[in-house]
């Protein structure tokens, strides 16, 4: 397939055409879709019921739409949260004569959630905070802490709503599919929200094959395209075996060309030198509006910025909640600025820009026609994102008609200090491009 890939596309990266007329038939990917200044992904964590009952109703009344990263294991028909090992009984009876050490404490951290009550997860979800700090010693010694309480019977039920048994969160897969088909990409948080970086490799590659195998049966291979590591984790290890299940990760993009600025960087996108800048924040319950309207701003400012939103709870339910009223004043304002800014799901923009550094084009201008057919080794099946393109015409087409293969195209005539171009969208894959005065 790969060697068919003729496509429409007309890149920055090598044209040709007329000797007489060296700009006509010039043509560039631009930089984000539309020619927008930068681009803006709304991501919400967790599946909480009120992302989709409060969130998701305003964002379709603004015709806007969103990434959800879901925990599957809550779903209904879903594969549920499991130890993967030995018997659990034999690994607890160890810990009283063996202390917790780099031989065994993966194996511990994977097991301690699933022996009974949400203490002991806590135990889980911090020893795995703590390691991740390189706080290792200290991991060791809580995972131990933990063991000793289970073995003596005085581990408490604090009676925490835990990730994967919340009652509440009663979103069926049914309803995911139909908000999928409405524009939102539903895509995995894992099974059960762990701390993915102290689980041992069965357990782990679990959390991320389990959740993809339900997105793909329950919706479609659209939502298995991205993923979010819990906690937003960075470890290496983690990287390096979810890369090889997920095509992309919020948590991590090995693009040499992007810089990535994590939720908890005090960078911003203007010290950056590189071509695009993911630049996560994450608004929590005392974020002011007016922050985070200004984060919207910076795109204006520079030209790489693609600002990436992180929401966790919406209105009373979920950490860090926002309140309905924050959201629909946040969003409108987003919506108002959409004449510079591209929002779009995480996976759309992912690919937009896959795609447009992929692409090789080709061009020819005959003096009534300009053709031109994009080359580029990405999959065709799973790329599939539409790209805008600018093509400079002669000055004298008053009237430009754009084809690719049999379908016609929308174009924009207009002028830059260069000439007149026209602006258009093409799929990849999609044919040939044709463009000719009417």
């Amino acid at each position: 397939m790969k060697k068919l890939l003729s496509l429409i596309l007309i890149s920055y990266f090598g044209f040709s055409c007329s000797p007489k007329d060296p700009l006509i038939g010039q043509t560039e990917i631009t930089k984000w879709q539309g020619n927008k200044s930068g681009a803006i992904s709304i991501t919400f964590d967790d599946g909480i019921v009120n992302q989709f009952t409060i969130a998701k109703p305003i964002l379709d009344s603004l015709e806007m739409n969103s990434t959800f990263y879901i925990i599957t294991g809550k779903v209904e028909g879903s594969g549920e949260g499991k130890f993967i090992g030995r018997e659990p009984q034999e690994i607890i009876n160890e810990t009283a004569a063996i202390p917790t050490d780099s031989d065994n404490f993966f194996e511990r951290a994977s097991l301690i959630a699933f022996t009974g009550t949400s203490e002991a997860e806590d135990y889980h979800a911090r020893a795995g905070s703590l390691f991740e700090q390189g706080k290792i010693e200290e991991a060791y010694e809580l995972i131990d802490e933990g063991y000793e309480k289970i073995r003596k019977g005085t581990i408490r039920d604090t009676d925490d709503v835990v990730f994967h048994n919340n009652v509440e969160d009663t979103t069926t897969w049914t309803q995911y599919k139909s908000y999928a088909a409405q524009g939102h990409e539903i895509a995995s948080h894992t099974v059960t929200h762990p701390r993915l970086a102290v689980l041992d490799e069965v357990n782990m590659r679990y959390e991320l094959e389990q959740s993809k195998a339900d997105l793909l049966k329950y919706i479609g291979p659209e939502s298995t395209f991205s993923a979010e590591g819990p906690y937003g984790t960075e470890d290496e290890r983690v990287m390096e075996i979810a890369h090889e299940i997920y095509p992309s990760l919020r948590n991590r993009m090995p693009e040499e060309w992007l810089e990535e600025i994590n939720r908890g960087s005090q960078m911003t996108p203007g010290e950056s030198e590189k071509e695009y800048v993911q630049w996560q924040r994450g608004p929590i319950t005392r974020t002011d509006l007016n922050l985070m309207k200004s984060w919207v701003d910076t795109l204006k400012s520079h030209d790489n910025t693609w600002l990436v939103l992180v929401f966790h709870g919406v209105e009373n339910l979920g950490w860090e909640p926002k309140t309905r009223q924050e959201l629909v004043d946040y969003f409108s304002y987003m919506k108002s600025q959409e004449s510079q800014a591209w929002i779009a799901p995480f996976r759309e923009v992912t690919k937009y820009l896959r795609e447009r550094k992929s692409a090789r084009i080709e061009s020819e201008f005959n003096g009534d026609q300009i053709s031109l057919n994009l080359i580029s080794d990405l999959d065709p099946e799973m790329y599939q994102v539409p790209l805008t393109l600018k093509t400079y015409i002669p000055e004298s087409w008053a009237e430009v008609q754009v084809t690719q293969g049999e379908v016609s195209v929308e174009g924009r005539k207009s002028q830059d200090e260069q000439g007149a171009f026209v602006l258009y969208e093409v799929k990849p894959y999609g044919g040939t491009i044709e463009i000719k005065a009417k």
